[in-house]
């Protein structure tokens, strides 16, 4: 019931303060007060929307949020010669879409599945789990867990050599979900794959569990040395804020409902 909570507050509560709506909400504000007569304060709330939109798509502030979480765990890091186990959280396949189309769909996340294909594939004795149901309010019958079993299958993956967690919602759990179904073992090594942005929380999530894994980031969206690059694309620009704002407001609040036991965590 307490997850189910977290759960749905969790998702109300970034719908409405993510930095897309809060610029969003400001200027339906100044418009609506504009006919009110309330020109002052209309114009106040105007002005700071339009200057917010132009400065989001003028600098490189989605980058800035991003690359500390991308930097966080080194890519293509040493990995011990036995592997036990490898993981991969879902997040990158639009489950209803995929049902609608009757194929998989992928989002911006796809590498999550091709790093865990090449891991699994370099690591045949390893066990492997995927994690992931369905991250959204709505539409809980479609579960992405079902596309992925598909996929993986398609792509040279064994089914016998495959476990399926499909009912996790959120990256907490994912982490308590496959722990049960997989019930690691002391000194076993676990490899995690999923996208750069997303791995501290994901490992500071799985060391709360005292499960130990070794994070093996893939994804990444930083073009490190170039990061005062300027973006002409506001879409696009605010899409990616939202992204990368959504996994620092991740991190502070599962630090606060001790669902880590750092606000930045490291490998455990």
């Amino acid at each position: 019931m307490a997850n189910s909570l977290f759960f749905f507050f969790s998702k109300i509560l970034w719908a409405l303060l993510s930095p897309g709506t809060l610029i969003l909400l400001m200027a339906l504000a100044g418009t609506a007060l504009l006919f009110l007569d309330q020109t002052k304060v209309a114009r106040l709330l105007l002005g700071a929307s339009a200057v917010l939109l132009v400065l989001i798509t003028l600098l490189p502030v989605d980058g800035w949020l991003a690359t500390p979480l991308e930097k966080r765990f080194p890519a293509n890091p040493e990995l011990p010669r036995s592997v036990d186990g490898i993981i991969l959280l879902g997040g990158a396949i639009d489950p209803l879409t995929s049902y609608i189309w009757d194929q998989p769909e992928f989002g911006a996340a796809a590498d999550r599945y091709f790093g865990f294909i090449e891991m699994a594939r370099r690591h045949p004795r390893a066990k492997l789990i995927f994690s992931g149901g369905a991250g959204t309010l709505l539409d809980q019958e479609y579960k992405e867990a079902d596309v992925a079993l598909y996929f993986l299958e398609s792509m040279g993956i064994r089914k016998s050599r495959l476990e399926i967690e499909r009912d996790s919602r959120n990256t907490y759990e994912n982490a308590i979900n496959s722990k049960a179904l997989m019930n690691p073992q002391p000194g076993e090594n676990w490899l995690l794959v999923t996208s750069a942005t997303h791995m501290p929380r994901a490992v500071g999530v799985f060391c709360q569990q005292n499960w130990p894994v070794i994070p093996y980031p893939v994804d990444h969206e930083t073009t490190p040395g170039r990061s005062w690059q300027l973006s002409f694309d506001p879409v696009d620009s605010l899409d990616d804020l939202n992204s990368y704002a959504r996994e620092w407001v991740g991190l502070l609040v599962y630090f606060i409902t001790g669902k880590t036991s750092a606000f930045f965590p490291e490998a455990c």
